[in-house]
């Protein structure tokens, strides 16, 4: 055992000196790997409390305009987000929004570019949920350009100054809840669900200029059709496939057709958790209304339901907040408050703890910690290992928050429903 914590501890020495060479990006939600996981070290434990007058390990703090839970991306010095602002001369309450943009520099939390996308019409927009926003997907970015998406709303393509390269508000369809789903980039395409009120598909879009590439047609009648999960793209026997979560059925696609390859039936609907995939296994949580966590072999073909999920897990299972697998554990939190860690090939429970609180953000791992964000504002940071030890309580507690963290550049980048924030160690 001790030699096995001295190779880790080598391994975490060398990635650290890596990562002084070349500060990491977070160019998509989840990360570079779409799975939560940061190899970023000297990462603060506690912040947000005043001290001296100041909050504590805040590098900067930058209010946002309007009301959006994407979450911030991080490339190259640069965070990129997205919010819906009321338009100017609009009516309180009249839904006449701006959906915007924005670009701030990572270092100093100067807001370099602020630009409109879309406009919505507050007499055509359909309701949403009250813990969702009119701009909720994350952006994604690809080198020189950044991908913003307001679901049902619209789709662009900005470079990175914010020049709208190209804009589409092509794909029509009714959402339940408002927006919800990021895209994914695969194979020149960016690939998206559109699990609305009735139809539900997945679409794929030509990265270089909006045009589909593909649309495929959800298969089953479930009694609510709507869900909201980011799509995973993995490779199994070195072809890739999309997995993509919708109310009741997950499908792996083929990114150049939209063929499906496989699929496994579930009872759920309004999916939101993103998929994994290691040790061989995509890994889904079924959501409302009584979430599943599902472990699948996807090297199937057609409908793989009865042969080939390995293992289920109901109690815990999230609704909202994506799953994080560290080596052989998978952690995870439920909408309200228990947080669980079980063993990742067989299912087995390793331990099962209250830590209090509602959450919506999906979990993060970085400097051999995991990062939990209550809706609240408080946050929890946990330390990985198959016996539980009480988390570190901190966070901004009086800032609701529904947005997944951005890890990068030697910070942790929190944005709350007011404000975009800069947490690092003193230096």
């Amino acid at each position: 055992m001790l030699l096995n914590l001295a190779r880790c501890l080598a391994m975490v020495l060398a990635i650290c000196a890596v990562n002084i060479l070349h500060a990491e990006d977070w160019p998509q939600f989840r990360g570079g790997n779409g799975d939560g996981i940061s190899t970023e070290c000297g990462l603060p434990s506690e912040w947000g409390a005043e001290v001296d007058g100041k909050q504590q390990n805040v590098a900067w703090k930058l209010e946002i305009p309007g009301k959006g839970w994407s979450s911030p991306v991080l490339w190259h010095g640069k965070l990129y987000l997205t919010s819906a602002v009321p338009r100017e001369g609009a009516e309180e309450g009249s839904g006449d929004l701006s959906l915007r943009a924005m670009c701030v520099d990572a270092k100093t939390g100067l807001m370099l570019w602020d630009n409109e996308i879309f406009v919505q019409d507050g007499k055509t927009a359909p309701k949403i949920h009250a813990k969702n926003s009119h701009a909720s997907p994350t952006p994604l970015v690809d080198s020189n350009r950044v991908f913003v998406h307001f679901g049902h709303q619209g789709t662009a393509c900005l470079d990175l100054d914010g020049k709208i390269l190209w804009s589409t508000r092509e794909l029509s369809y009714a959402p339940v809840h408002g927006n919800g789903c990021t895209p994914v980039l695969v194979d020149g395409g960016i690939v998206f669900s559109c699990d609305g009120g009735k139809d539900p598909f997945v679409v794929a879009l030509e990265a270089d200029t909006g045009k589909i590439k593909w649309k495929f047609a959800r298969p089953g009648e479930p009694k609510k059709t709507f869900a909201f999960c980011t799509p995973t793209v993995i490779s199994v026997n070195g072809k890739q496939q999309v997995i993509s979560v919708g109310a009741g059925i997950v499908n792996a696609l083929d990114p150049n057709t939209g063929e499906d390859i496989w699929h496994v039936k579930h009872g759920g609907y309004s999916v939101i958790p993103k998929p994994l995939f290691a040790h061989g296994l995509v890994y889904i949580s079924t959501s409302y209304d009584s979430p599943m966590v599902m472990a699948i072999r996807p090297d199937g073909r057609g409908d793989v339901t009865e042969s080939h999920v390995e293992w289920t897990l109901k109690k815990g299972a999230p609704h909202t907040p994506s799953l994080l697998i560290l080596g052989k554990e998978l952690y995870m939190v439920s909408d309200s408050g228990v947080a669980t860690c079980v063993d990742a090939l067989t299912g087995e429970q390793h331990w099962q703890e209250r830590i209090g609180g509602n959450y919506s953000s999906s979990l993060v791992y970085a400097d051999d910690k995991i990062y939990l964000q209550s809706e609240a504002g408080k946050a929890y940071v946990l330390k990985p290992g198959t016996t539980f030890e009480k988390p570190i309580e901190t966070g901004f507690t009086t800032e609701r928050n529904l947005s997944s963290y951005a890890v990068g550049d030697g910070a942790l980048f929190i944005r709350t429903e007011k404000n975009l924030y800069r947490v690092q160690q003193p230096k």
